[in-house]
């Protein structure tokens, strides 16, 4: 314990010494820098008309927050296609109205379905941090054609998962077109949002993407070696006079849903089901929320892209339930992705300790209060219970999570975790633990202009099973990123008996050192735009063996001004088995048990610009595996039919060549999918996943009407077949309907 202690204390004092920085900075470099941008809210009395145009009074007497700044293909000029942003307020709504200067009027929108993704649309999006704490931010966005998305983001915006725009929310937002220009016009309820009554000041940004111009820009000046969603860069939005109280925000989701379904592989009839629930949320304070669940229902999440694994371990999906995305990253963000201390699609799913195979395990109604307790301190509670099962031994369980995040310094802070799983039925399960606890600290750092970030922790597991030893997992990161090199540390240590049953925990038993660097050159060349090698090592040890594994990679990347990607990869592992392994999943044959081997193999990535008519991506590559050799391309192509959807086949083939006895083994898993939209409200998603090495056809069509704000009616139609003779194994049918009722 005195070296974790020595740990917490190294990066707290890291944290302490970097927060100097904050007087440092570069002018218009970051959120914490008094010269940064500041933008005026205006008081109106008088309720805007969300049309397009901005023709109120209070247009008129707003001063605009413009001189927006590239971010792509440089970040050190002015944008040559500006754009002007106008902000108002009233008692119930904060109206934002943006005017998109543009070279023409061919934009590119890829869909009319709500929820775009930004990259591959023109579109305008506003980034409210609303605590100025640097860390969570509300998003809110539009395209030329008028589709919305809104979306939340955690942990600063450092990377892709910081992003989650699985969430959803009532809001108003229309969009006109005019020669040269775009007006998009937004009224977003104060209730729909979390902040602090009587405040004067947020956080914002906004960016922009504009194909037409060739041109990523935003208001605050962000380098291109971070991300551009970075709450680290943010200017100031000042409120005319304080926020008002946001008012009563009681909300009802109820559903009802039917489905007929046939098992054929078990020669079932058809079988029909009806259910009925909803979801809730309740404004507990204006940083508070509390939803509930009652019996939930997910038919309608899409189901997940299908992989090929041919590693040793499980494979990590995202969570897409509603239910529990708000401030997810309050519960879910401890620890490493590879050892998580909570992980939520543990719940509602549990593993058949006999077969090794998922089985549904219903949630009968859950709470979850989350959120600002006030402008240091996140708190989070969640209780779910879950439906007991005897015909598989499964009780039912109880599930409670504690978290608690207090701010230190400028965007660092310190977060402490508790979950409970917990068995509650009247029969004693053979298969399953009464209880499984776990209880935990991470420290995250992130200085003012995130040059430094990082986190450590630790965790220990409190289980049923007291043979257990070491039942702790531990873990350090630590990187400095500046304009032209990144330098990262990161190491980690899972004893045997860090028994997480409610969290991801790829393997244990091990201690990894990661470290990577990163160089950025960005030369005088119109058509390149940035360029450099990245070196990234792992290397694992196993107590009483010593290495048990090791992956060195060297890659090359480079960004074009195109919007094209290249990367050359060289890549050099070493495993050692301790159980024997097929990694075909397919063959009678396995790789005998205390064996090891190294091996090298090498790849090439390619993509075009994903705003063109057609775009592709394809990922050869080759080399040694194992005692043989494999060889693969991975990839996927769409076609793109503006603004009404597109056909896009994603690809991975692998033919795998090991030594005598094992065969030649092909392996394929090919997507093809089809996105249409009829309307802003009327939405068709249909694909196939044809994965040789799960043995199975997979269509999955869902049909969505949004026939008013947030509330939807779904057609999901499912089936699954063998690839040998199409011979249906399952079959189904789920109409769902929901309705979101404002009290």
């Amino acid at each position: 314990m005195r070296f974790f202690s020595l740990v917490f204390f190294f990066v707290a004092m890291i944290g302490s010494s970097l927060v100097a920085q904050d007087e440092s900075m570069s002018p218009g470099s970051g959120y914490y820098n008094s010269s940064a941008p500041s933008a005026s809210v205006a008081y109106t009395a008088t309720p805007v008309v969300v049309d397009g145009e901005l023709n109120e009074d209070c247009w008129q007497r707003s001063q605009p927050a413009k001189d927006f700044w590239q971010y792509f293909p440089t970040d050190t000029a002015l944008a040559q296609v500006q754009t002007e942003l106008y902000f108002a307020f009233d008692d119930r709504n904060l109206y934002v109205g943006a005017k998109c200067y543009s070279l023409g009027d061919n934009y590119v929108v890829e869909s009319l379905k709500r929820d775009f993704r930004a990259f591959g649309n023109d579109n305008i999006t506003l980034v409210f941090d609303t605590f100025k704490d640097g860390t969570n931010a509300f998003v809110f966005g539009a395209t030329p054609e008028g589709v919305l998305r809104e979306a939340l983001i955690s942990n600063g915006g450092q990377d892709r998962e910081d992003f989650s725009e699985s969430w959803d929310n009532a809001w108003e937002g229309e969009v006109k077109t005019y020669p040269g220009y775009w007006i998009a016009e937004f009224a977003i309820p104060l209730k729909t949002i979390r902040y602090k009554e009587g405040s004067t000041d947020w956080g914002f940004n906004c960016y922009r993407f504009d194909f037409q111009g060739n041109e990523r820009s935003t208001w605050i000046r962000i380098p291109q070696n971070q991300m551009i969603m970075s709450l680290a860069y943010t200017g100031n939005l000042h409120f005319e006079r304080p926020l008002p109280k946001a008012g009563k925000n009681f909300v009802v989701i109820p559903y009802l849903s039917g489905d007929v379904s046939r098992n054929y592989e078990d020669g079932e009839d058809w079988t029909s089901n009806g259910n009925f629930g909803g979801d809730a949320k309740v404004a507990i304070s204006s940083g508070l929320n509390l939803d509930l669940t009652v019996n939930p229902d997910f038919s309608q999440v899409e189901v997940d892209r299908q992989v090929t694994n041919l590693t040793r371990f499980e494979i990590r999906f995202p969570e897409r339930r509603q239910f529990f995305i708000e401030n997810a990253d309050l519960f879910g963000r401890f620890g490493f992705d590879d050892a998580n201390p909570f992980f939520s699609r543990r719940i509602g799913i549990a593993k058949d300790t006999t077969t090794d195979e998922n089985i549904q395990n219903p949630i009968l109604f859950g709470a979850r209060l989350s959120g600002k307790v006030n402008d240091n301190w996140r708190l989070g509670l969640l209780n779910i219970l879950t439906q007991n099962d005897r015909q598989n031994d499964l009780p039912a369980f109880n599930y409670t999570v504690a978290a608690l995040q207090r701010k230190v310094f400028a965007r660092s802070n310190v977060g402490f975790i508790f979950v409970n799983k917990q068995s509650i039925s009247d029969f004693d399960s053979e298969t399953y633990d009464d209880f499984n606890r776990v209880v935990g600290v991470d420290y995250n750092l992130a200085t003012p202009d995130n040059s430094w970030t990082g986190k450590t922790f630790y965790h220990r597991a409190i289980t049923a099973d007291e043979s257990l030893s070491d039942k702790y997992s531990h873990g350090f990161d630590l990187g400095y990123r500046n304009r032209n090199f990144e330098l990262r540390w990161i190491h980690q240590l899972v004893g045997e008996g860090f028994d997480a049953q409610v969290g991801f925990v790829r393997r244990k038993d091990f201690f990894r050192i990661r470290p990577q660097a990163q160089l950025f050159f960005y030369p005088d060349n119109p058509k390149l735009v940035r360029h450099g090698p990245r070196l990234r090592t792992e290397v694992l040890y196993t107590p009483g063996h010593g290495r048990s594994d090791h992956n060195i990679e060297l890659e090359w990347q480079f960004q074009f001004l195109n919007q094209s990607r290249l990367e050359l990869r060289a890549t050099n592992e070493y495993i050692y088995l301790f159980d024997a392994f097929d990694p075909t999943r397919q063959d009678d044959h396995e790789l005998p048990a205390e064996t090891d081997y190294s091996f090298t193999y090498f790849g090439v990535q390619y993509s075009t610009d994903r705003s063109k008519p057609f775009s592709l991506m394809v990922e050869p590559n080759g080399g040694q595996f194992f005692n043989g050799h494999r060889y693969g391309v991975r990839g996927s192509f769409t076609m793109r039919f503006q603004p009404y959807g597109n056909i896009s086949l994603s690809y991975n083939y692998n033919r795998i060549l090991l030594a005598d006895p094992f065969e030649v083994a092909n392996l394929y898993l090919i997507g093809p999918r089809l996105d249409l939209t009829f309307s802003r409200s009327l939405f068709l998603t249909t694909f196939i996943q044809y994965n040789s090495q799960a043995d199975n056809i997979n269509i999955n069509a869902r049909l969505q009407w949004r026939f008013a704000p947030v509330s939807d009616f779904f057609l999901v139609y499912t089936d699954n077949y063998l690839p040998e003779d199409l011979s249906v194994k399952n079959r189904a049918i789920v109409a769902k309907l929901t309705y979101w009722l404002n009290l």
